[in-house]
């Protein structure tokens, strides 16, 4: 039995990472295991030695590599230790690590750290995922088609049994995945993913989460990253002997939603380092013009209703002229930081003084268009009510808006060319 502690890369700062690589499928012949399936456990001594040995015997007939399944015990009390040491001497190509302290994610990321196979994955051990799925997850990532693959029990091809309360909490977490971190994926918590090691090594010194929360992080930062996630619809059946504490399993969740959160948007996360380099996209800037537009209307609707409130709120102590100014101003800073993000992209701190200065200057021309449109009416024609004025700003800012988005995708934010294939 053998002890491994807490991996140092837990403890050293966070480096800068550097570029990924193009992928690349591994080769037909590769002489060291190419995929590590990891079993994390805890007091698991009834269930262990069936699912070793039922996923030894399934990946013995179905998979055509070299492979190796590593059981991660966290810290347990009954004879599991004892069980994993067996299975480990018995079974060709299995291994066994203890770690001294509990958690899933600390499991994971110790096991993925010092495994040298080109394909990481885990599962958990009750097996409530078919195992058919397991080569339909990893081919993805053995072909250089996708950089992280996960099984889902909410797509339409998923056939799941479990009681109504499981089934809510999972619809509820994953919804509020998306409503918050604006996540793609559709299921966070599905204990059945596999990740390329290039990939891992890069992703594992930035997730902070050590227990449940741990494939949620990995995965939001990977897709911020413009990582490739691959998603296999799974057969699941639940398991009712699970040992997941629903309550504080869900609070420590919304505690790491809250603390990423606050992370992406400070820009503590090296997020652009983590791209793909030479022929892959690198995830900097949606692809085409009509999503840019798109995301820049949404952008301009909020923007605009915050600034006919600032408007309306200012008039009364300012005058037309002073409210139309301040109000844009508060309106234009926040909406130059909306599309720096949403629209195009750009995340992190680098060149932010220089994108909000060129917004100002876009600010000033539309400044100019509506506080020009205020001048004329009130020109034309005195005395005019309320509600003109805010028609005229309006289509005023309809205008500017317009200049505003060309400026935005051909000045502030320009397309950069997309890199080459690396030279051999």
């Amino acid at each position: 039995m053998r002890t491994v502690r807490r991996s140092a890369l837990i403890d050293r700062p966070i480096p800068e990472p550097s570029a990924l690589p193009r992928r690349a499928p591994l080769p037909a012949h590769h002489p060291d295991p190419v995929l590590d399936v990891v079993v994390p456990v805890y007091n698991e001594e009834h269930d262990l030695e069936p699912c070793v040995r039922r996923l030894h015997a399934h990946l013995g007939e179905t998979f055509p590599y070299a492979f190796r399944i590593t059981i991660a015990d966290n810290a347990s009390t009954d004879g599991t230790p004892r069980i994993a040491a067996r299975l480990a001497a018995e079974l060709p190509g299995t291994d066994f690590i203890r770690l001294a302290e509990k958690g899933r994610g600390r499991a994971l990321h110790t096991a993925w750290s010092r495994s040298r196979a080109p394909v990481l994955a885990y599962l958990d051990v009750d097996l409530s995922t078919d195992l058919a799925a397991l080569l339909p997850l990893v081919a993805p990532l053995i072909s250089g088609h996708s950089d992280i693959a996960i099984g889902t029990r909410l797509a339409r091809g998923s056939r799941v049994v479990r009681g109504p309360k499981r089934e809510i909490i999972s619809r509820c977490y994953n919804g509020l995945l998306r409503g918050t971190l604006a996540v793609g994926f559709s299921d966070a918590q599905c204990g059945f993913k596999a990740v390329r090691r290039d990939v891992a090594e890069r992703l594992l010194p930035l997730v902070e989460d050590r227990e449940w929360f741990f494939d949620t992080e990995l995965l939001v930062i990977a897709e911020r990253a413009g990582l490739r996630i691959h998603e296999v619809p799974v057969d699941w059946v639940d398991d009712p002997d699970s040992r997941v504490h629903i309550v504080s399993t869900a609070l420590a969740d919304l505690r790491g939603m809250a603390r990423l959160g606050r992370a992406l948007a400070c820009g503590r996360l090296p997020l652009s380092a983590l791209r793909r380099s030479g022929g892959d996209l690198d995830g900097e800037l949606p692809a085409g013009l009509a999503r840019q537009m798109v995301r820049f209307a949404a952008v301009g609707v909020a923007s605009t209703l915050c600034y006919l409130l600032l408007y309306t709120v200012l008039r009364p102590a300012t005058g037309a002229q002073a409210a139309n100014a301040l109000a844009l101003l508060a309106s234009a800073v926040a909406n130059t930081a909306a599309n720096r993000r949403l629209t195009f992209g750009v995340r992190g701190r680098g060149g932010a003084l220089r994108h909000h200065l060129k917004g100002l200057a876009a600010f000033l021309i539309g400044l100019a268009l509506t506080s020009g449109s205020l001048t004329v009416l009130h020109h034309t024609a005195p005395g005019t009510g309320h509600r003109v004025e805010l028609l005229t700003l309006v289509a005023a800012n309809l205008a500017a808006t317009l200049l505003r988005f060309l400026l935005f995708r051909a000045w502030v934010f320009p397309a950069r060319p997309t890199t080459g294939p690396s030279a051999p």
